[in-house]
């Protein structure tokens, strides 16, 4: 009977022995006289020798072993769905779930079900903290951490999409699950190697927004597997999310605003027709902004681009406006959202609002958070910080000033006011717009 050896070696399986038939993904490697194959690649390549007449000596995981793991947790019948979806996919696959609705629930059913060392792989320092909380108060074990100064592995393991980007080869034979929250940052291009590096066959990602517009969520489902199980606000709203209702209220610009705005627009505009750039995908974008590097009227026209943009985000009509809804919402818990981190300390200082952006220091912003929470502070503003990552306190009215119009943004701001209400109320989401612009057509077609 033919003998086929499989190890690990840095990120990849080597294979050594003739099978007798192709392998999924396995290519000669003239260095090493084997044959290998992308680490990622380990789960096809065991199932496909498993039901050849070959002896296989497979060493690929060393994984350490795992304590007995219990969790309180019952899972909701969407919950269950979406567990045996990924379970009957073979454990791997993606789950597409709104904010609010249990994905780190769903996760841990899944570490609990294949008691198996597992990875949780997360894109920020706030999200670190709350899975190895989450991890050590349900299972009672100690928990690795990757990240945020520690770097201390242990059968369970959490880290940042950075530091298992730094130690994907090193680790990438130590774990059987590998957990990707937020998995649609797995799409860009640096972190895509964390997924391909390891080993580990079972593989689950969780996002309340899969597809991205530069098509990169097909490398994800290459890498992970497929969106196994998906549900939408609408399909939880009124059971086990807030009801709740989205409101588009548009502003005009001022007479000098819409000067200069449509001064701005028309040399990007202008630039496009000359160029025969049709700006239908993301791909056109980046187009333009390659000619920029060495193009000075494409260099003109993204800059002029971007200007157009500011203007319309920032009309003076939406600081009004913002004026109006606080009011109207004094009794609320609300959460502003904006693009720019200028308009957020413009708003803080005017309507006394405590604000977050990427310049708030961890600790202060726990604070505002925490106080949030408890009440103090009734409403607080940000520029894109809080859009995920973050276990954001109960608030019932987000009000979205600017942004960038995408469909994964909309939804991760909406989820932020969609947990259900102690008192059953409904949750409530206005989308400022300035009409007559670019902004308005986003929004239009989002809609």
């Amino acid at each position: 009977m033919p003998a086929v050896t499989l190890t690990y070696d840095e990120g990849t399986i080597r294979v050594d022995g003739d099978p007798g038939v192709p392998l999924p993904g396995v290519e000669a490697d003239s260095r090493s006289a084997s044959k290998r194959a992308p680490a990622y690649r380990y789960a096809g390549v065991r199932d496909a020798l498993h039901p050849l007449d070959v002896s296989v000596d497979d060493s690929v995981l060393d994984c350490p072993d795992v304590p007995a793991l219990s969790s309180d947790y019952e899972l909701r019948a969407y919950q269950q769905d979406a567990l045996d979806a990924w379970d009957d996919n073979g454990q791997c696959g993606v789950l597409e779930l709104p904010t609010g609705s249990g994905k780190t629930v769903i996760a841990i059913a899944a570490i609990e079900r294949l008691a198996t060392a597992t990875l949780v792989v997360v894109p920020t320092i706030d999200l670190l903290g709350q899975w190895r909380e989450e991890l050590e108060r349900e299972f009672g074990v100690a928990v690795g951490q990757l990240g945020g100064g520690e770097q201390r592995v242990e059968p369970l393991t959490v880290a940042t999409y950075d530091s298992a980007y730094l130690r994907a080869d090193e680790l990438g034979d130590r774990f059987g699950l590998v957990v990707f929250d937020e998995v649609h940052h797995l799409g860009g291009e640096g972190y895509r190697d964390i997924a391909r590096l390891l080993a580990a066959p079972a593989r689950l990602g969780l996002t309340a927004t899969f597809e991205r517009p530069d098509g990169a969520h097909e490398t994800i489902e290459e890498l992970v597997g497929p969106k196994v199980y998906d549900l939408d606000a609408d399909e939880l709203a009124g059971d086990h999310l807030a009801p709740y209702d989205i409101r588009r209220v548009e502003v005009s610009l001022s007479a000098e605003e819409r000067e200069r705005y449509e001064q701005y627009q028309g040399i990007f505009t202008d630039y496009l027709a000359s160029s025969n750039i049709r700006m239908t995908s993301g791909s056109d974008y980046q187009e333009l902004v390659k000619r920029s590097g060495t193009d000075p009227e494409a260099r003109e026209a993204l800059l002029a681009k971007q200007r157009a943009r500011e203007v319309m985000m920032n009309a003076d009509a939406k600081v009004e406006t913002l004026a109006e809804l606080l009011e109207r919402h004094r009794g609320d818990r609300v959460i502003v959202f904006t693009a720019y981190t200028d308009l957020v300390y413009r708003l803080s200082e005017r309507f006394l609002l405590p604000a977050i952006t990427h310049e708030t220091g961890a600790e202060e912003r726990r604070e505002v958070l925490s106080r949030f929470r408890e009440g103090t502070y009734s409403r607080v503003v940000t520029a894109n910080v809080l859009d995920e990552g973050v276990d954001v306190p109960d608030a019932n009215v987000a009000v979205v000033l600017s942004g960038s119009g995408s469909e994964r943004e909309f939804t991760q701001r909406l989820g932020r006011v969609l947990r259900p209400k102690t008192d059953g109320g409904r949750a409530l989401l206005y989308e400022v717009v300035t009409e007559e612009t670019a902004e308005e057509r986003v929004a239009d077609r989002r809609r």
